[in-house]
């Protein structure tokens, strides 16, 4: 007891800040992690972390000695194993203010053109049920994704976006990926996502939007081919069945401040729960 309030008597101020970034590091690290994949790997490191420190105490040596050098070789795993979470920190790392200049800096002007044209566009497609795929970069890049589809760089409008998704064209069956007010490619190929939680009934193409959020900061506005719904996939999460004012109000908050997104995206997702 005595020792414990020396140690309280000796914290100062320096050591409340150190103690206070570093869980502020382990809480940023948390969201970035959850509900992944790497969540339940984390729980599986721990549950072994626990194993060989109980090992060491009730000296049983040939367990002990399997379980340190699974964890020596385990380091080398988790560095193939966590690769899409490791990156996906990295490129949060990346957006934030002081280390690139952020997509909000577009006049305003050019975003209320670039949703207004998407809203026309994705509403004309939802009434004769043609399916589309539309992918807005922000801050990631994603010109991988580009180099797998075909070149467009035009101005965005609805007349384009409905004559690339027509059916039996050449492109109708890709998605579009959009910079700002410009199309970059058409045709474009998605990452699935991983997610075991998703409804029976969502086919590949809401699977490849809710992909691509996964592993960047885009948001994806996308049609049903066999309802004609609306929806939106955006940090690997979905809201579906969107109305015109819906989509206009989810991608025009996309690109505003961080807490007016975050609100407008858990509002709207209570919204259609009902």
């Amino acid at each position: 007891m005595q020792d414990l309030m020396e140690i309280i008597r000796n914290v100062g101020m320096r050591d409340i800040a150190d103690m206070a970034i570093v869980a502020f590091v382990f809480y940023k690290l948390y969201m970035l992690i959850r509900e992944t994949r790497a969540e339940q790997l984390i729980k599986g490191i721990v549950v072994l972390l626990l194993a060989t420190q109980l090992s060491e105490w009730l000296q049983l040596h040939a367990i002990n000695w399997i379980l340190r050098n699974t964890m020596t070789v385990g380091l080398i795993a988790l560095l193939i194993v966590f690769q899409p979470e490791m990156r996906r920190a990295l490129e949060y790392i990346g957006r934030t203010k002081f280390l690139t200049k952020s997509i909000v800096d577009i006049e305003h002007e050019e975003i209320n053109m670039m949703v207004e044209e998407i809203v026309e566009a994705a509403g004309s497609l939802s009434r004769q049920k043609i399916g589309a795929l539309m992918v807005l970069e922000k801050d990631t890049g994603l010109n991988e994704v580009v180099e797998t589809g075909t070149p467009i760089n035009g101005k965005i409008s609805r007349g384009l976006l409905i004559n690339i998704f027509m059916p039996n064209t050449p492109l109708h069956d890709g998605a579009v990926v959009i910079r700002k007010s410009q199309i970059l490619a058409a045709g474009c190929f998605l990452p699935l996502t991983e997610s075991n939680n998703l409804s029976k009934d969502l086919g590949t193409r809401h699977r490849a939007g809710i992909g691509i959020t996964e592993r960047s900061d885009a948001i994806v506005a996308i049609v049903s081919e066999e309802t004609g719904a609306i929806s939106i996939a955006e940090n690997g999460k979905l809201i579906r069945f969107l109305d015109a004012n819906g989509l206009r109000t989810v991608l025009t908050n996309s690109f505003q401040s961080p807490e007016n997104k975050q609100w407008q995206f858990l509002k709207l997702k209570w919204r259609h729960k009902k």
